[in-house]
Formats: structure tokens, C-alpha cells, sequence
């Protein structure tokens, strides 16, 4: 397979002004990524002790002078956690629509160069998938996609939407990203939030990923959950795939610079963020930098503490003992008894996965834990109510 870049004119480059997307790219990160690498005890004890956290503070608490501090930081977390959202986990499952997928992207098991079994389920089938799902309990389901927008287009994921909307509470959508008036017609069909991963923010190792197909379009893909906000959606969630950049650091400064953009510029919406690291796939890629738990754990512990309102999503990637270790330190909602191929739940085995599964426990054996743990699994979306609440209908413009 060709590994030579494929230019795709297919969208505009630039993102509209007003949008959070252009308040990302005016942030100055600098001052953050240099404190990420060189931070002195003083300035983690500094960060630790302020009420309100810059996008310094961050890079402080992201440094390795920050790593001997990690107790601290645990501590300080989950007390944040608990403060602003209560003892409580949202459960969530992801349900895979099709890998079909006309991009190239070196590090997804659905690339199109992959010689894979290919699947698609009729809307019928979604249905089906989503009953199994919900006799296990589930109430909010992400509906996931690989890019082919003749296959998966946009009628058919209204079609989707549309036949889950009577019986699931919560739809969310992650697939190939879409334009304001597409969004729109999947708001009104039932679907009330969008999860987009920018997969990695440095725009050379973004490039160096991304060969083939729309995806290629950074800047298309940067402004997404400012057109899913302003078609309706009321949940936005963002994040990069660790093990793509081999500065981790970097990365996720980015991702909470991105939060931040959208909580200002779109404060009515429930913000999510999640930083899942690589697993095994087909194709094989090898990480550039694999993050340690330890590292991951104090990633966790920082955007915690660097963003008390956002939510923050751990998923099934972890290992069952990480993740009932790790929940406690902000985490606020979980994917559970995960299946990362088309058909998984009702006809499993009829397609090739996106990646590996680490956590294999049921949604009721990962009910238990957090139940053990004092913890309430929450099925229904409370949680994003919690934060809807915290901000008043007034303008902030």
C-alpha cells in the first residue's frame, strides 16, 4: 500500500471566525508546553494550591517535577470530582454502524488499506443491536462509524437515529464529521450529542497519519462540534488518541485549550473530554511514545483539576484493574461491556474490530465494581444535567 499523502479538496481550510475552533488556534500554548517540560517544585506547589487553573497550571502539573506529587494530585482530584459531580459513573456502550472506510489513517484498525471483513447493519439491525443493549441496562448509546459517506451517508445515519429514538434516552454520534445543516437534521431525528477526536493537534504528525480521504482536512475537523453546537447538540466531546504524538504533554495542553474554547463559546453544552490510549489493531502501528499508567494517571489527575466542570470519559481500551484504580480521580462517565465491530452484541464475529477491548467484564460486572467502590453506575444521562444546570440561560456575549 502507497504511503504518499493524498490531497483531498474537498472542504475549506481555515475555521470560521467566532468559533471555538478559531479561539483554539489564537491560544498562545507556549507558556504551557514550556512549564510542561521544565516545571520546578515551586511552580507545581503553585499550581496545586490555586483555586482557579490556568492553562499554565496544567502544563505545571503535566511536568515531570509534578510526578513525585502524584498523591497530591490524586487527592486534590478526586475531592474536585466529588465536589462538582458526586459520587456517580455514567455508563455508556458504543454501537458500531459499519468499518467501512474510504481513509487512510496509519493507526486505525478500520483504514481502508486493511484487508479486513467489511460489514454495514441496515437500520433494522441497529435496532436490534441497540434492544440487546438496553435489556443489559444501557440507556446512552454512541453510535460509531468509520468514512464512507456513500455507504455511511447522510441519510442513512438519520435512518439510524430515527429508529433508535423511541426507545434510547441518549443518542450520540461518532463518525466521519459533517456540516451544520447535516447536524441539524440529526438533532431533529434524535441525536443529542457528537464525540470527535482530532485524533493528534500537532498539524505535521497530524498529516503524517492522516494519508488519504476528508479526515486529511484538519481544519474541517477542528470546527465540527462548532457546527454539531450550532445545529442543537446539546453534548460535545473532543480528545486525541495517545501514542500518535510522541509528546504526550502536548497533546492533551491541547485538548484542554479546546475544552476551554468550547465551554466560552458554547456554555450551554455539556463538554467531554477523553484521551484513550492506542491498542492493538490491524495494521499493526506501533505508538510513537506509549504512555505508563503512572503517566496517564497523572493526565487524569491534572484535567481534573485544570477543568472542574468538563466531563471526563475512560474507556474499555483500560484494563480492568486501571480503571477501577483510575475512576475515582475525576472520571465521570465509562463505556462498558464494549464491542468495537459492527454487529458485536446481537450477531458477534461477522466483522473485524476497530481495536482490542482490555476491560472484557459485562456492564453489570462494572456496575458492581463501582457499587463496591461507593459509587453509583448512572444509566440515565443525570450527570450531563448536572452540568447543564450549573450555568444559567443568560447570555454570557
Amino acid at each position: 500500500m502507497s504511503t504518499t499523502p493524498v490531497a483531498l479538496d474537498s472542504r475549506p481550510d481555515g475555521v470560521p471566525e467566532h468559533s471555538a475552533a478559531a479561539d483554539f488556534l489564537a491560544t498562545d500554548l507556549t507558556g504551557a508546553l514550556a512549564l510542561a517540560a521544565t516545571a520546578t517544585a515551586a511552580d507545581v506547589d503553585r499550581a496545586l494550591r490555586a483555586t482557579r487553573r490556568s492553562l499554565a497550571d496544567l502544563g505545571a502539573l503535566l511536568s515531570p517535577a509534578a510526578a513525585g506529587r502524584l498523591e497530591d494530585m490524586a487527592a486534590l482530584a478526586h475531592a474536585a470530582s466529588v465536589r462538582r459531580f458526586g459520587r456517580v459513573v455514567r455508563l455508556f456502550a458504543p454501537l458500531y454502524l459499519s468499518n467501512e472506510c474510504v481513509s487512510t489513517c496509519t493507526y486505525c484498525g478500520f483504514s481502508s488499506g486493511n484487508e479486513i471483513a467489511r460489514r454495514t447493519l441496515s437500520p433494522a439491525e441497529v435496532a436490534a443491536e441497540a434492544r440487546t443493549l438496553t435489556e443489559r441496562g444501557f440507556r446512552h448509546l454512541l453510535l460509531v462509524a468509520g468514512e464512507h459517506a456513500r455507504i455511511i451517508s447522510k441519510d442513512y445515519l438519520v435512518e439510524c437515529v430515527s429508529a433508535l429514538a423511541a426507545d434510547v434516552p441518549s443518542v450520540s454520534l461518532e463518525t466521519q464529521v459533517w456540516d451544520t445543516a447535516t447536524y441539524r437534521r440529526l438533532v431533529e431525528a434524535g441525536c443529542e450529542g457528537l464525540v470527535v477526536y482530532q485524533e493528534v493537534y500537532d498539524r505535521d504528525t497530524y498529516a503524517a497519519v492522516h494519508l488519504k480521504g476528508k479526515k486529511r482536512n484538519y481544519d474541517w475537523r477542528l470546527a465540527a462540534p462548532d457546527r454539531a453546537a450550532e445545529a442543537g447538540m446539546r453534548s460535545l466531546s473532543l480528545g486525541a488518541l495517545l501514542g500518535l504524538e510522541p509528546d504526550w504533554r502536548s497533546d492533551v495542553v491541547a485538548v484542554a485549550a479546546h475544552a476551554s474554547a468550547l465551554l466560552r463559546r458554547w456554555w450551554r453544552c455539556e463538554v467531554a473530554v477523553s484521551l484513550p490510549r492506542m491498542r492493538p489493531a490491524a495494521g499493526d502501528f506501533e505508538p510513537a511514545r506509549p504512555v505508563t499508567d503512572r503517566e496517564y494517571v497523572q493526565i487524569l489527575c491534572a484535567l481534573r483539576l485544570a477543568l472542574p466542570d468538563v466531563g471526563i470519559t475512560l474507556s474499555t481500551r483500560e484494563s480492568p484493574a486501571f480503571r477501577d484504580a483510575a475512576f475515582k480521580l475525576g472520571v465521570t462517565q465509562m463505556s462498558a461491556g464494549s464491542q468495537t465491530e459492527p454487529g458485536g452484541y446481537a450477531e458477534p464475529g461477522g466483522a473485524e474490530p476497530q481495536f482490542e477491548v482490555s476491560d472484557t467484564r459485562s456492564p453489570a460486572e462494572v456496575a458492581a465494581a463501582l457499587r463496591a467502590a461507593g459509587y453509583d453506575p448512572v444509566w440515565k444521562d443525570t450527570i450531563g444535567a448536572r452540568v447543564s444546570d450549573a450555568y444559567p440561560a443568560q447570555s454570557r456575549h
